[in-house]
C-alpha cells in the first residue's frame, strides 16, 4: 500500500459534460464539497476555498460544521475540458493557526473517463511523502476518509441535481 498517494473511483450515472460542470465549476464543487470559493477555477490563478459545510448530505454537514469558515489555497494546475482537473494544496490535518507556508502541498486530481455505464471519476491526491514527518500520517488518513465521502458526495449531488 502506498503511502504516497490515495486513490478513489466513482462511476457516475450522468453525461460527461453534467459531470464536468460539477467538478470543474467552482460554485458548484463547492455545494457538494462543503468549500465555497472567491473565484472560477482556471489553470495557474489561486483560489481560496472557505469551508461551508455541504447541502447534499445532512451528516456530513455536521461532520464539517466545526471546520466552517476556515480558508485555504487551492493552486488550480490544470482545466482540461471533460478530462482532468488539477490543483494543489496543504492537505488534512493542519491545526488552526499553523503556517504551512514553506510545507510542501499534494496535487489532487479528478480524472473522467467515459464509459458504456457512466462516467468513471477518479480522484487521486499525491505527494504525501514529502509532508513534515509529524504531519504525513494524519493528513493522510485524514483525505482517504475524505476523499471517500467526497466520491459519495459528488454522486449524491448529481443524482439530486437531476430530478431538480
Amino acid at each position: 500500500m502506498s503511502t504516497d498517494r490515495i486513490e478513489k473511483e466513482v462511476l457516475l450515472k450522468a453525461p460527461l459534460e453534467r459531470v464536468w460542470r460539477a467538478i470543474s465549476d467552482a460554485e458548484e464543487f463547492g455545494r457538494w464539497f462543503g468549500v465555497r470559493f472567491d473565484g472560477p477555477f482556471r489553470a495557474g490563478v489561486a483560489v481560496t476555498g472557505v469551508m461551508t459545510p455541504t447541502a447534499v448530505d445532512a451528516d456530513v454537514a455536521k461532520a464539517q460544521e466545526p471546520y466552517a469558515g476556515l480558508a485555504d489555497v487551492w493552486h488550480i494546475e490544470a482545466v482540461e475540458p471533460q478530462r482532468r482537473l488539477a490543483y494543489r494544496w496543504h492537505p488534512y490535518g493542519a491545526e488552526e493557526g499553523l503556517d504551512l507556508t514553506d510545507e510542501p502541498t499534494t496535487l489532487v486530481e479528478f480524472t473522467l473517463e467515459d464509459t458504456a455505464d457512466g462516467v468513471l471519476l477518479r480522484i487521486v491526491e499525491s505527494g504525501f511523502d514529502a509532508l513534515p514527518a509529524e504531519r504525513r500520517g494524519p493528513a493522510f488518513e485524514g483525505n482517504s476518509e475524505g476523499w471517500a465521502a467526497q466520491t459519495n458526495l459528488v454522486r449524491k449531488y448529481l443524482e439530486l441535481s437531476e430530478r431538480v
